[in-house]
């Protein structure tokens, strides 16, 4: 059974933040107006956080991505009453919408913040350029939206590779995220695979995984920024 994951290299990232874009249009993400925005109901599923790291005798500001980072022991799916959150088999952790009723305990337990409470539902503009993507439920208001991996491409690849009788390839399986990356910072793939990328970087010996202390396995890992010397 594959275990997906996802590794970033912090060496490779610019933080120019094409990954949030990519997400927000291929899952549908609502977007707000001005007056929710300065509320802070903006909606993002691949957000950004800000590290800060020193560099001799000076403070550097980073723009780092973060998804969900799926975690293997997610504190969100305990505390959910209802089972709208929990982790399948493959080690995603997905959202059941519509029997999500917006209590938002699973927001609170998430060390990561990386859920949102989508206050409105989302409305398309008929004669807009941006269509909603026809693979991705358009979500009511009143629920958590998070990142999945964007699961409905998996779904597509699984048939493919069932019809043709055969295992999914490394690197077939591609997030939008990664697909838009223009530096090729992040990496997707099976971590049970050894002959995987994304498992060669999980032994890197820059690897580096936040809050690691809390024991909630994420397995979304970044990679540290080299250092001259």
């Amino acid at each position: 059974m594959p275990k997906w994951a996802m590794a970033i290299d912090l060496d490779k990232c610019t933080g120019c933040e094409s990954c949030m874009i990519a997400c927000k249009v291929e899952n549908n993400v609502a977007i707000v107006d001005p007056e929710q925005a300065q509320a802070g109901r903006v909606m993002y599923w691949m957000d950004m956080m800000t590290a800060y790291e020193s560099e001799d005798t000076q403070v550097v500001r980073r723009i780092v991505p973060k998804p969900c980072f799926h975690c293997d022991e997610p504190p969100c799916t305990v505390v959910c009453p209802v089972g709208a959150t929990y982790r399948n088999p493959e080690g995603i952790v997905a959202q059941v919408y519509h029997r999500c009723i917006g209590c938002r305990y699973c927001m609170a337990a998430c060390p990561y913040t990386a859920k949102v409470f989508n206050w409105y539902a989302p409305k398309w503009l008929e004669d807009s350029a941006c269509r909603p993507n026809p693979d991705v439920s358009l979500r009511m208001s009143g629920v958590v939206e998070k990142c999945s991996f964007c699961s409905h491409r998996l779904q597509q690849i699984k048939e493919i590779a069932d019809l043709e009788g055969r295992r999914i390839e490394d690197g077939e399986y591609v997030t939008a995220c990664q697909e838009n990356c223009p530096t090729d910072a992040i990496v997707f793939g099976d971590i049970e695979d050894k002959d995987s990328s994304v498992y060669k970087l999980s032994k890197s010996y820059r690897v580096k995984r936040y809050m690691d202390d809390l024991d909630v396995k994420p397995k979304v890992f970044y990679l540290s920024r080299r250092t001259t010397e």
